[in-house]
């Protein structure tokens, strides 16, 4: 085995100084966050709290998840979330078999034309005419159709499909299966790291997005989390995203309710990442390699 060197101590020293610091700023600003969610409410309007919570309580927490117009907020973000994954999973998956056989005609130009909408797209305003012209306004299909399809997740998958032994498929014509019987039934359950990978993709798409309903949705009632989230964020006061009473009021701050919305609509994401976990470094890797 090789002997570690003074310079390799260094280097690995600094390389976990860098992912310690990397790793506290990902984590300071969140538990200033939690820590404000369920600080007293002087203590977070006078500015007092920091990482550690000043003045336990939960009646902000409480307040939040038991609030009407979050869980209905939160019921639109998981169907969204849901139908949205499943239905982009779908159609990605299908997407990604027929251009991972390089042996097609045409398969190169089709490749461009999906690689030139990486870079380029109608923008925003084009696409509000195309939703209104398809008379998707105020309905939760403009959240999910447009996204059913992304070009770098159908890349990946594609990779993944060309890392599977060609063998495969030829024994499973030769007993006579089909295209979409191939896919489903041999490729699909072989696929499983890299299907789970992009779903967390597209789920985590799904439910922080909060600009294309922002765009698409009037109605009070289709509002997802993420737009219901923002307009909290956005008021000081809290006084048009959320109906207090004067009992609430004496126990949580605007600031707190805004900490405790935040901790609340990320916990879904946080329940489901660690299922996902042991296919998503695989998934990803194999992608990345072949890619």
């Amino acid at each position: 085995m090789h002997k570690k060197t003074l310079s390799d101590w260094s280097l690995d020293i600094c390389i976990y100084l860098v992912l310690l610091l990397s790793g506290l700023a990902t984590l300071l600003p969140l538990a200033n966050i939690l820590s404000k969610a369920i600080s007293d409410e002087s203590a977070v309007i006078s500015g007092k709290v920091g990482i550690f919570p000043v003045g336990f309580q939960l009646e902000t927490m409480k307040y939040v998840v038991s609030s009407s117009q979050f869980l209905h907020s939160i019921g639109v973000s998981l169907l969204i979330t849901v139908v949205g994954t499943v239905l982009a999973i779908l159609v990605t998956a299908i997407t990604a078999y027929p251009l991972s056989k390089r042996h097609l005609p045409g398969i190169s130009m089709i490749m461009l034309l999906f690689v030139f909408t990486m870079m380029f797209n109608g923008g925003i305003i084009p696409n509000y005419l195309l939703m209104k012209q398809l008379h998707l306004i105020n309905s939760l299909w403009s959240l999910m159709l447009p996204a059913l399809i992304s070009v770098f997740n159908m890349l990946v998958i594609k990779s993944y499909y060309e890392s599977l032994p060609e063998a495969l498929e030829e024994s499973a014509k030769m007993d006579g299966a089909r295209n979409f019987t191939i896919l489903f039934r041999i490729i699909l359950p072989l696929s499983v790291p890299v299907i789970a990978t992009i779903a967390l993709f597209y789920a985590v798409y799904f439910w922080n997005d909060y600009f294309h309903p922002m765009l698409y949705i009037n109605d009070a009632s289709l509002k997802p989390l993420q737009l219901y989230l923002r307009d909290i964020v956005l008021d000081a006061d809290s006084s048009s995203a959320v109906t207090k009473s004067a009992d609430d009021m004496m126990n949580a701050s605007p600031e707190g309710i805004r900490a405790a919305t935040v901790i609340a609509s990320i916990i879904p994401m946080l329940l489901v990442y660690p299922y996902l976990q042991k296919h998503f470094v695989k998934g990803v890797l194999i992608g990345s390699v072949k890619g």
